[in-house]
């Protein structure tokens, strides 16, 4: 008896299918990003640790007042004042601008930083959001943060923050900025006497003394600061 042959069955192969097609999700997929200018992307960072200072930048909302007017710089440095309580976060040295601030910050880790740094986001919106009249956001997008790891770049960090008015083309006269903590900062070659007969008020003082190496005594092997250098320029 000859062996039977099962017939071929003409059911089609069921394949896979994907959302996406092959090479890539789809052009334009994802978050996009807000305001004027573009989110501030998740890049891979240098390494955080309580030896590595951060320079951290805040940028407000269009319709925010001007940060450098008594009232809100008031309120700015309450919110330092405040972030004294944290062990694991310190803010060493700021500068405020009209519309963005500038500061150089301490943290034991990343996780510090995130946590120290919403805490001050949330206080000084509630601040400036109560003696302004209004509500909603008051910082665009979140911040953005750079690790400081070397002298010569925190030097340039202390230039960039404590000089930065002199970017904007804001000119002080006789020392440095009123709106910043130039008054304290222990580094220039000229005395610093911007805040005399300023009527701001600066006690409790709102920076706490900075910790690391690198603020304290690393930078120095590249010379002290003059009030009047211009961040960026030779």
């Amino acid at each position: 008896m000859a062996n039977s042959v099962a017939p071929k069955s003409s059911k089609p192969k069921s394949r896979q299918l994907t959302i996406f097609p092959r090479g890539g999700k789809r052009e334009g997929a994802g978050r996009k990003p807000k305001g004027e200018r573009a989110m501030v992307p998740h890049a891979k960072r240098a390494k955080l640790t309580e030896h590595t200072p951060v320079h951290v930048t805040m940028r407000v909302a269009p319709d925010i007042q001007s940060l450098r007017q008594s009232e809100p710089f008031a309120v700015i440095q309450q919110s330092f004042v405040s972030a004294k309580d944290r062990t694991d976060f310190r803010i060493v040295h700021f500068s405020v601008q009209t519309n963005h601030l500038h500061l150089i910050v301490e943290a034991h880790d990343a996780r510090a930083l995130g946590c120290g740094m919403r805490s001050l986001g949330v206080q000084m919106a509630s601040g400036l959001n109560g003696i302004q009249g209004r509500s909603g956001q008051v910082f665009r997008d979140r911040y953005h943060h750079e690790v400081i790891q070397s002298p010569r770049q925190m030097r340039h960090t202390y230039v960039y923050v404590l000089n930065n008015a002199s970017r904007h083309g804001i000119r002080t006269i006789g020392g440095c900025d009123p709106y910043s903590s130039g008054d304290s900062f222990d580094g220039w070659v000229e005395e610093c006497c911007a805040r005399k007969g300023l009527a701001i008020p600066l006690e409790p003082a709102p920076c706490s003394a900075a910790q690391s190496w690198l603020a304290t005594v690393g930078w120095r092997r590249h010379a002290l600061v003059h009030w009047y250098e211009v961040p960026g320029r030779p």
